[in-house]
């Protein structure tokens, strides 16, 4: 199991790293997508396990658009047509607001009325299937859509989202392998075993020496990075466990089988759904550079 883990990180980290630093947002985006639906495909199963069905197709479109929105709002302030006022510069400036982003939840609510409403589907599958997408979109979709944000954040965006993968990255190779190595004390036994208060800390300590790193790329002030690696670290463990609460709640033990050593897209990308969001709004809102 170690080498497979092992192996399936060495050929994947270098792609997204690859992605991350040398690619334009536009193509950050595409990756993101991709990531996107296969996860939200993995939580419907989770939910189809306790005989909640979802509102598929709906969902990942609703949860494209919101990509699609957040890529607007991210290029917005460099967006540049000749011929000024199109429609889709005037669509960027509306997303680039607060409001913007709400019209995918919006699309997404009048979609999931029509479905209920008008639909052949038993009226007992009414709850549960909008319970279950809502939450595909709210817990899965919304948090990740934020690494678009990050990375269109100027020079300084595919650094800061780099940086966010790379204390997950590093949190979870130290915790699993400390805590293999000497974990004694239990971290969350009701809902994920195998991790120990050791590894956790271990984690924690792993972060915070990639946040200083990240001082030779980011012009911040190295407290702020390391108070933005903890907090963002602390998001991740949360994350980590959150998804394992969902997985004992459907009685499995991955969320899929699509990654060797790791389980599924879910079980990779758990510990980045709330750490992502976490380091945008430490970013843009705590320290707030050029403010």
């Amino acid at each position: 199991m170690t080498w497979k883990r092992v192996g399936t990180a060495a050929v994947l980290i270098p792609v997204v790293v690859a992605l991350v630093v040398f690619a334009s947002t536009a193509w950050v985006a595409v990756g993101l997508a991709v990531v996107t639906v296969l996860a939200l495909w993995e939580y419907f199963s989770l939910g189809d396990a306790i005989g909640h069905r979802a509102y598929r197709l709906w969902t990942v479109v609703c949860a494209l658009a919101l990509l699609y929105l957040q890529w607007l709002a991210a290029i917005e302030p460099t967006y540049q047509l000749v011929g000024g006022l199109s429609l889709h510069r005037q669509i960027a400036r509306f997303v680039s607001t607060p409001e913007g982003v709400q019209g995918a939840f919006v699309l997404f609510l009048l979609g999931v009325t029509a479905l209920t409403l008008w639909t052949r589907r038993p009226l007992v599958e009414a709850l549960p299937a909008a319970g279950i997408s809502s939450s595909a979109m709210l817990l899965v979709a919304f948090p990740l859509s934020f690494a678009v944000r990050l990375h269109g954040l100027g020079h300084e965006g595919r650094w800061l989202l780099l940086f966010a993968l790379a204390i997950t990255w590093a949190n979870d190779t130290l915790a699993y392998f400390v805590g293999r190595a000497m974990g004694k004390h239990p971290l969350a036994p009701g809902l994920s075993p195998k991790k120990t208060w050791e590894g956790s800390i271990a984690g924690i300590v792993a972060s915070l020496l990639v946040g200083w790193l990240f001082s030779l790329w980011l012009n911040a002030q190295v407290p702020h990075l390391l108070v933005m690696a903890a907090i963002g670290n602390l998001a991740g463990q949360a994350g980590d466990l959150l998804e394992s609460a969902y997985k004992r709640s459907a009685g499995v033990k991955d969320s899929g089988g699509l990654l060797p050593g790791h389980g599924g897209v879910l079980d990779r990308i758990d510990a980045l759904i709330l750490a992502i969001p976490v380091v945008w709004y430490y970013w843009t809102v705590v320290y707030s550079p050029g403010s």
